[in-house]
């Protein structure tokens, strides 16, 4: 690397960096880089739309903005998660960088360049950071005591190891970070720890670690929190308060195996994720770079007096975004975060999200269940989003009141209303405007302003309080005057008075984007404006008059049902093979089967079948099935059943449904769920329950609505007739 070193050395040289060169300022914003070891989900994307709605806003008010953000793809969580899936680490990175991408795109977060910290981008800046960190004699090296599973033969990392926190005593904690109280320590300091791989107990082993000297920057640290008067009073009392009860220098180092950069003449060492993970920002601002062919980009954003760095962070990575990687920048001489705004956790329906609790959604169930209206999940969010690190619920009782009040019958009815009345009655051609229209318009200035505050502050909250307050002033204004009624009367007035509406229309869509972008780029267009790129806040307040609009028709329409969490799959179906079969001695039609589900406590269970008119016992002995085992138990004539076998029946011949290529144990879900969601779902489903899934055959498979069942390794086979019921 030496040779790129110095090039990179001369990049952020005074000449290269273009201090004092009068220019227009650049804001480079990012938001935290998910860990590429599992789908998007809701609490993600509180994140992602908050960050998403600002660089909106900042691209409307004129400012010279780039959004960056990158897959987090190193260490123990994507490795763990790959060994489940029993495939390489750089295979699953890949599929979920494709996955993720595919979902900020479904909720319309427009990232200027998403990238990857398993980059070549990535692994320059890392060993630009280490090298010159360690010539500044800022990293050492020294022997520390670390967890070490004899019976796996490997020292345990973070998320290798679990036990009790030492600060809160909180119990299944990894050897980082405790999630209930936020404290940071090494895997030897958890009480009780066990391998998360085995399950043994692990010993105490020295391994010579590489180490940052966080201490060292303790008073800077302190100076720069103080002077920043962007960042939240709450997130600084949290930092002064670590500040002052001592920084410890930083293990920046992982023993093999390790999923991620090998340190520089190491041969089995490598940086710890939470080293390489932030540099992800100036690898994304590079990717960036070589994109736009413009190769001081990354200079003019990380190390110049014109440019300012926000970050969005959530409330449980204030500790390294707040001290591990200031103190680093400082460390290298690079620009300092202008802002870091911080938020909550999202609880949905007043709970924490969780697998067991069925409330954990991903954004494709979202998009599954809401009936893939994105632009909602947007508006609610806004409508509690302010800058801090309280936690956002997401009641659905609360959802559908929202978006029907506020967003279908306020904001939506007023722009179709007003469109289509001049459609209708004007032959969508706007005219002009009079002294009175041309008054009343002026007096929503101030209201304009003031959203656009809100949005500056991260407040949108209030900013969507002044939307909504814009269009009600609309529909009262198109209310009072019926336009209806005033166009039988009076016509050339009826024209000035819904021109008049049709221009709040245009301001009131222009000040939504940031918030509702496919929407009001929508309603944009059907004013006229094709260049939607080119628009601006400065747009606001200039008239529409004389010109040709399109035809109105998009209405969003109310929400009829509050969204239910039981329209994710909720059965946990799982391969089974028979291992003993007899027959039920007080039922003619019932078999008693001992099936192996390969997983769970108990490993077999019993089931109660109907089979006998249909299959004689040696044509099921052996056979795999597909097992419902999450079904409450039932007695079915003295004999308890601990689960249902899935066969068709197209009322004339039963099939018993059989994989071929999956093993016992293999779970059974809908082509684009979420496996491992399903597989921690707890509740006992009721029979009616299952029933109502309406499982069908097509085309030789077994379908759930337009999605076939399917493992990881086949789609379910049923040789029956199509429109067979499944149960």
């Amino acid at each position: 690397m030496a040779k790129e070193s110095k090039q990179q050395q001369n990049l952020f040289s005074e000449k290269g960096s273009s201090k004092n060169v009068q220019q227009k300022e650049k804001i480079l914003v990012t938001a935290a880089l998910p860990y590429a070891n599992g789908p998007i989900h809701l609490g993600h994307l509180v994140e992602y739309v908050q960050a998403d709605m600002f660089v909106r806003f900042l691209k409307l008010s004129g400012k010279d903005v780039v959004f960056v953000c990158a897959d987090d793809t190193h260490g123990t969580p994507v490795e763990i998660a790959a060994a489940k899936e029993k495939i390489p680490p750089e295979q699953l990175i890949a599929k979920y960088y494709d996955d993720h991408k595919e979902d900020f795109a479904s909720f319309f977060i427009d990232f200027d360049v998403y990238h990857s910290t398993n980059s070549p981008e990535n692994k320059f800046y890392s060993d630009f950071f280490f090298e010159k960190l360690t010539e500044k004699k800022l990293i050492y090296q020294r022997l520390v005591e670390l967890t070490y599973c004899e019976s796996c033969k490997r020292y345990l990392p973070d998320r290798y190891v679990k036990g009790k926190c030492p600060k809160c005593n909180a119990e299944d904690q990894y050897g980082d970070q405790c999630e209930k109280c936020n404290a940071t320590y090494q895997p030897v300091d958890l009480v009780e720890p066990h391998c998360s791989i085995c399950g043994a107990a692990p010993v105490r082993k020295q391994s010579l670690h590489y180490f940052f000297r966080l201490g060292s920057f303790s008073q800077q640290l302190q100076q720069w929190l103080e002077s920043n008067s962007s960042v939240q009073q709450d997130v600084k009392n949290f930092v002064a308060e670590w500040i002052k009860n001592g920084l410890q220098d930083w293990d920046i180092s992982r023993d093999g195996p390790y999923f991620g950069f090998r340190i520089p003449g190491e041969l089995n060492k490598y940086y710890y994720v939470w080293l390489d993970a932030p540099i992800g920002y100036i690898a994304a601002t590079e990717k960036y770079s070589k994109e736009n062919l413009n190769q001081t980009a990354t200079a003019a954003y990380w190390h110049s007096e014109n440019a300012k760095i926000i970050h969005f962070i959530g409330k449980d990575i204030i500790y390294f975004h707040f001290l591990f990687w200031p103190a680093m920048l400082m460390g290298v001489g690079l620009n300092l975060p202008a802002d870091l705004a911080v938020h909550g956790h999202l609880t949905i329906n007043g709970e924490k999200m969780s697998k067991s609790r069925g409330n954990f959604l991903t954004a494709k169930d979202y998009l599954a269940v809401a009936d893939h209206r994105p632009e909602f999940l947007r508006f609610y969010y806004a409508s509690h989003l302010v800058k801090a690190i309280s936690d956002i619920n997401l009641d659905f009782e609360d959802f559908k009141t929202i978006i029907n009040s506020d967003l279908v019958s306020n904001i939506a009815n007023f722009v179709h209303r007003t469109l289509v009345f001049i459609n209708n009655n004007f032959d969508s051609r706007l005219g002009d405007l009079g002294d009175d229209e041309k008054f009343f318009l002026q007096q929503l200035q101030p209201k304009y302003k003031a959203v656009i505050e809100h949005y500056s502050e991260y407040n949108f909250k209030e900013a969507v309080r002044g939307l909504l307050e814009i269009s009600s002033i609309g529909n009262r204004y198109f209310q009072d005057n019926q336009p209806w009624q005033l166009v039988k009367t009076d016509k050339k007035k009826c024209h000035r008075v819904v021109t008049a509406a049709a221009n709040i229309v245009k301001d009131l869509a222009l000040l939504s984007l940031p918030v509702l972008p496919k929407y009001s780029e929508k309603v944009l267009r059907l004013l006229g404006t094709d260049d939607i790129e080119k628009l601006s806040f400065d747009s606001l307040g200039r008239r529409l008059a004389g010109s040709k609009i399109g035809r109105s028709g998009i209405v969003f329409a109310p929400i009829e049902e509050t969204i239910s969490l039981a329209k994710v799959f909720p059965a946990v179906l799982r391969v089974g093979i028979i291992d003993e079969i007899t027959e039920h001695p007080d039922a003619d039609k019932l078999y008693v089967l001992k099936v192996d589900i390969g997983t769970g406590k108990p490993k077999v269970i019993q089931l109660v079948a109907g089979l006998r008119p249909y299959y004689k016992k040696d044509e099921l002995l052996g056979k795999k099935i597909i097992v419902a085992s999450n079904l409450k138990h039932a007695k079915l004539r003295g004999f308890e059943s601990q689960g249902m076998l899935l066969a068709a029946d197209d009322g004339k011949r039963v099939t018993v449904v059989s994989p071929q290529d999956s093993a016992p144990g293999d779970l059974v879900f809908p082509e684009g769920s979420d496996p491992e969601k399903i597989a921690g779902n707890r509740k006992q489903l009721a029979i009616d329950e299952f029933y109502r899934l309406n499982l069908r055959v097509r085309d030789e498979k077994v379908m759930y609505g337009a999605k076939p069942l399917k493992t990881s390794t086949e789609i379910i086979p049923v040789d029956a007739a199509d429109d067979a019921v499944v149960r």
